[in-house]
């Protein structure tokens, strides 16, 4: 048991741990985490196990849920544990003892209520919610579009169609296996591909030397978009310190590590990369084997029983292969899907402890490079260094496969063999220009290997480019700026093309004169946007409806599509570009205009009640109006995916100066999950109003 270290409160309600040796910080950060989001540890524990339907809910949607995870089966964590080195192992074990202290002698009283008492938190539980921070609505949208790739085929969707959504990514298609597939479940019902006319989480991070800064020093800016409408926050601040030595920034509850942070030697930032780690294979299926080269194979059958509240437990079979998990039963052909991070966790976790320990951007760089999920790292150093790199097990494909077509699993040549190494993955040490910006769009140009085929548009990047390309003597000011920025390159596109074709209305005229920004009161964002709805309709009829209403797919992926309808000629096209345009401002432009965010409010729903309680209780607050649009620096979107309302926006937004100590920060929402205390959602106005807090760097107790 190490040392128990000093923990204090700031004026800013963050936690602040101070010991002598790091399996004493280590203690702290767990027990803060247990202390302020016990209930967020505990239920994302439970989800990830394939638990909720036996200790949360026993509906239908829950056991859904249940099967989801036990598909996944990150529960097996030994192997990965068991490659720890020992002083990581330490560090995770004192990690985890602080955290119990807390949850085993007083589990939040929500669970209590469900009649739930935890197990102790162990290391398998924090590489189980590291895969589950690596997956969940991040790799999972690159299964998602895979597969629904898949379904076009299914659904006779044609190749010059396929070929203008996916450009150059078709190599190795075989419709016609492709179309004799047995699909149990569906991106898009298949009714939808047959009527009408034919037919998704995000980030910003940037960095900046100090030749275009007022300090002379590197800034370094992120603000990961991931759901906010819930409460509490994803993410968690703490100021660690031990000596002279000071650590600020964002953990996710139940990691051991600041994911997002500074020291005074290191800072670094994080956004997904949308790099491909998730392939299916076509298996040919009978009498529970599959067959390889002529031979017939034993599937390994894994049985998984989720146990239910008050209601009999339900048993499901898994069949699996080193290919992955099969799509239903062996029988046929089947989608055999894996991810190449489904057994990581070791590299990711060492990694990230001992970026507390790197001191300059290039030891930085090769400790995140060795992570084995999917991100891209921005980095600067007090030295005046500043770095890029990638992570993530990108499989090595054999040539021409670009990883988004399902492939025969009875071929070996489709087998992966092996994974790239992090320096041939894009990356980039002191760029000439002064800055580096990654927004999930393309990054393949800065690698030997190609680890992108569906990344994001080329919108916020470019305008992040635009406005750090501008600049000289740039400010911690300046960064918020830009955090906060809502001007769309996107939307101004479109608008060369649609300006000339509207009709002589007051909403037309509107629509003409705005300024492109997604301004929570403009009007003109509200009409354009019902525009471009309606164009998606009309050119990929009521699947696109489907796929805009109910999946995150557009969400991610609008750039493909937009390809499509920013074309002068389409296969998609059932006339001219131009007519379709104007019957489409012609539809839309019929409503009568609102403000963008009234179109775009969002409820912050409590994580376990949200929705259930009366509101006057205050577990749920807002409604909020989100400005922003998918285009924009401050990305706001808010769709429907499972069958509720998600939403992409800046949950947290970071910016630090090496000119000064400390960073600037705020949270969408609040350090703590507890309902009743002041500290549940204190820092929502101020995000809502794009206001930052100081967070120090000084040793935790001096001056608090």
């Amino acid at each position: 048991m190490p040392a128990r270290p000093a923990i204090a409160l700031d004026d800013c309600g963050v936690r602040r741990v101070t010991a002598d040796d790091p399996a004493a910080l280590a203690w702290g950060m767990g027990w803060c985490h247990a202390a302020d989001r016990g209930l967020q540890m505990l239920v994302m524990r439970l989800l990830g196990r394939g638990q909720a339907s036996e200790h949360l809910a026993s509906n239908d949607a829950m056991l859904h849920v249940d099967f989801f995870f036990r598909r996944m089966n990150w529960r097996a964590t030994g192997p990965a544990a068991a490659a720890l080195p020992e002083d990581v192992r330490r560090f995770c074990e004192a990690y985890c003892a602080g955290a119990n202290e807390v949850l085993l002698a007083k589990p939040p009283w929500e669970l209590r209520l469900l009649g739930y008492r935890p197990d102790p938190w162990t290391l398998g539980d924090s590489l189980l919610l590291s895969r589950m921070a690596g997956y969940i609505t991040l790799a999972q949208s690159q299964a998602e579009i895979e597969r629904l790739l898949v379904e076009m085929v299914h659904a006779g969707v044609d190749g010059a169609r396929l070929e203008e959504l996916f450009p150059g990514q078709l190599e190795g298609l075989d419709v016609g296996l492709v179309r004799a597939l047995e699909l149990p479940e569906r991106v898009v019902p298949p009714a939808l591909w047959g009527t009408g006319a034919p037919r998704l989480m995000a980030s910003n991070n940037w960095v900046v030397a100090g030749s275009r800064t007022a300090s002379g020093k590197p800034i370094l800016a992120n603000d990961p978009h991931l759901e906010v409408n819930r409460l509490p926050a994803v993410w968690y601040e703490l100021a660690l310190g031990s000596g002279s030595w000071t650590a600020v920034g964002a953990t996710m509850p139940g990691l051991p590590a600041l994911i997002i942070g500074r020291t005074p030697d290191l800072a670094w930032g994080v956004t997904y990369s949308f790099m491909d780690t998730v392939d299916s294979w076509i298996e040919r299926c009978r009498d529970g084997s599959y067959e390889r080269e002529g031979r017939w194979l034993p599937f390994r059958a894994r049985r998984e029983v989720v146990a239910r509240k008050r209601k009999p437990p339900v048993e499901r079979t898994f069949y699996e292969n080193d290919h992955g998990v099969l799509d239903g039963d062996p029988s046929g052909l089947r989608l055999c899907t894996r991810w190449s991070c489904s057994v990581s966790g070791a590299d990711s976790i060492a990694a990230l402890t001992s970026m507390l320990r790197a001191r300059d951007v290039a030891s930085g760089m090769a400790l995140v490079g060795r992570m084995e999920t999917a991100w891209s790292w921005v980095l600067a150093d007090r030295a005046g260094s500043i770095g890029f790199q990638m992570s993530g097990l990108m499989p090595r494909r054999r040539a021409g496969v670009s990883g988004l077509v399902p492939l025969p699993g009875w071929d070996p040549a489709n087998d992966w063999s092996g994974f790239v190494a992090p320096e041939e993955l894009p990356r980039c040490l002191n760029p000439e220009d002064g800055f580096f910006v990654t927004a999930n769009h393309d990054l393949n140009p800065w690698g030997r290997a190609k680890p992108l085929n569906m990344p994001m548009g080329p919108w916020r990047a470019g305008r992040i480019r635009e406005l750090l390309a501008a600049g000289r003597g740039l400010t911690v000011d300046d960064m918020g700026r830009m955090q906060n920025d809502v001007l769309s390159p996107h939307a101004q596109a479109f608008m060369r093309v649609l300006s000339p074709l509207l009709p002589d209305t007051p909403q037309a005229r509107a629509l003409r004169e705005w300024d492109f920004r997604y301004d929570a009161d403009s009007r003109g964002a509200f009409l354009f946007e019902c525009v471009y709805a309606a164009i998606r309709r009309g050119v990929f009829g009521r699947a696109g409806q489907f796929l805009q209403s109910e999946t995150g797919v557009f969400a991610d992926f609008y750039h493909n599509f937009d390809r499509v309808l920013l074309s002068e000629r389409s296969a998609w096209f059932d006339g001219p570009r131009d007519e379709i345009y104007r019957r489409a401002a012609a539809e839309a432009l019929a409503v009568a205009p609102r403000a963008w965010g009234e179109s775009q409010r969002v409820t912050l729903t409590h994580i376990l009640f949200g929705g259930r309680l009366p509101r006057f209780l205050g577990f749920d607050r807002g409604p909020i109006a989100l400005k922003g649009g998918r285009a924009t620096i401050h990305q706001g979107q808010v769709y429907r995916s499972g069958g509720r309302v998600t939403s992409f926006a800046p949950g947290y937004r970071f910016v630090t100066d090496f000119g000064e100590e400390g960073a600037h920060t705020i949270l969408c929402g609040g350090p703590s999950d507890r309902r009743f205390s002041g500290r549940y959602c204190s820092e929502l106005d101020d995000w809502v109003a794009g206001r930052t807090k100081r967070l120090r760097m000084h040793p935790p107790g001096a001056g608090d």
